[in-house]
């Protein structure tokens, strides 16, 4: 009998090895809400006592789409040369 994995509100995050800079977070990963696969990031951070802590970060889906396909399409606009007003 086999069980089915469950992973709503579940989410994993890996240690980024393609860090070029300090503003590249450290890990990178996902979690799953409702059935949408958000990104998530996290910075390790020091607070000023010296305690570490992860600063994180979550994406929709609709963010980190292709620019392309975040643009709508605008439509030419045709404008009339006379619209019938005196001035």
């Amino acid at each position: 009998m086999s069980r089915q994995y469950d992973d709503e509100k579940r989410g994993v995050l890996f240690r980024n090895e393609k860090k070029d800079s300090e503003k590249h977070p450290d890990y990178r990963g996902f979690m799953q809400i409702e059935g949408v696969e958000y990104r998530l990031a996290a910075w390790v951070r020091e607070s000023a006592k010296g305690t570490k802590y992860m600063s994180l970060s979550a994406t929709p889906p609709e963010d980190h789409a292709p620019q392309a396909e975040l643009k709508p399409q605008r439509q030419p606009v045709t404008v009339p040369d006379d619209d019938g007003l005196p001035f």
